[in-house]
């Protein structure tokens, strides 16, 4: 979910790698097949699904039965807190927006409209200021978060809700990407990205790799801090509720999706 670079990509391999290895070294697992460029949501609802991370909204809306959560990362970035995160809502420099109720009529750019950070956090921020249901003039559905940032930079977009993970990790691998980006606020806060697997794992598996991702090995360990994170939390369903909080009170506010269907649509792959 956060392959924003070659190395990053690498590290979260060498992560799940040392995963299998605890299994492996408890004589529970044969052989693992990584799946390189899945094909989602749909990896995510095979039952012999080991080990994959997904997006909270997904998991609360869509994957609830066919997935089991197995712990939550804990990432040294700024707008986290424990392992919980928020989206930062950025603009562009210059384009006259310094608060939020300044984007009414503008386009906003997300990642995905299954996306918890891109789309979720953004609509739940926002719903206060929306009129009759209404607030962005209208939204580009950008495919990723890095996507939405360039849209941002190049002015198809005025603002775009991103995960602050993603942008940690562009700051230390790409920080050209983030030039002209201004952050205007935080989003509310909500539980982050969790691993999951799928729920015909057994359940000894599972708890393996629970007490592994609690109590990381030396060589979990290891990894780690190149991948700023700094631990993993046990959250369970009720935790994951607290994002489908962030949707009522939007809906509550009389403002349940961003646009109006007048939406400029483009092509969608994943979410964060």
């Amino acid at each position: 979910m956060y392959n924003v670079s070659a190395r990053i990509g690498a590290g979260y391999e060498a992560l799940f790698g040392a995963l299998a290895e605890v299994l492996r070294a408890g004589g529970m697992l044969e052989a693992v097949e990584f799946q390189r460029d899945p094909v989602l949501p749909d990896f995510w609802k095979r039952p012999d699904m080991l080990l994959s991370q997904t997006c909270g909204y997904p998991y609360l809306t869509q994957l609830r039965e066919h997935v089991r959560l197995l712990a939550t990362p804990a990432y040294d970035f700024e707008g986290c807190l424990g392992a919980d995160y928020a989206s930062a809502i950025v603009v562009r420099e210059g384009g006259g927006i310094a608060t939020l109720a300044d984007a009414r009529g503008r386009t906003a750019a997300v990642n995905d409209a299954a996306s918890n950070s891109g789309m979720n956090a953004l609509r739940h921020a926002v719903a206060p200021l929306a009129r009759e249901g209404c607030f962005f003039s209208g939204v580009i559905w950008s495919g990723s978060h890095r996507a939405s940032l360039e849209l941002v930079r190049n002015g198809a977009a005025d603002l775009a809700a991103i995960d602050c993970v993603t942008l940690g990790y562009l700051r230390r691998e790409q920080p050209a990407s983030l030039d002209g980006i201004a952050l205007l606020q935080y989003s509310a806060p909500s539980p982050g990205l969790p691993l999951v697997a799928g729920a015909a794992v057994p359940e000894a598996l599972r708890q393996q790799l629970r007490e592994a991702l609690l109590a990381p090995p030396a060589a979990l360990a290891a990894i780690m801090p190149a991948l700023s994170i700094r631990a993993f939390a046990p959250y369970t369903i009720q935790e994951y509720a607290r994002i489908g909080v962030l949707e009522s009170e939007a809906q509550a506010h009389g403002y349940p999706q961003l646009a109006q269907p007048r939406t400029t649509f483009k092509e969608e792959k994943t979410c964060y």
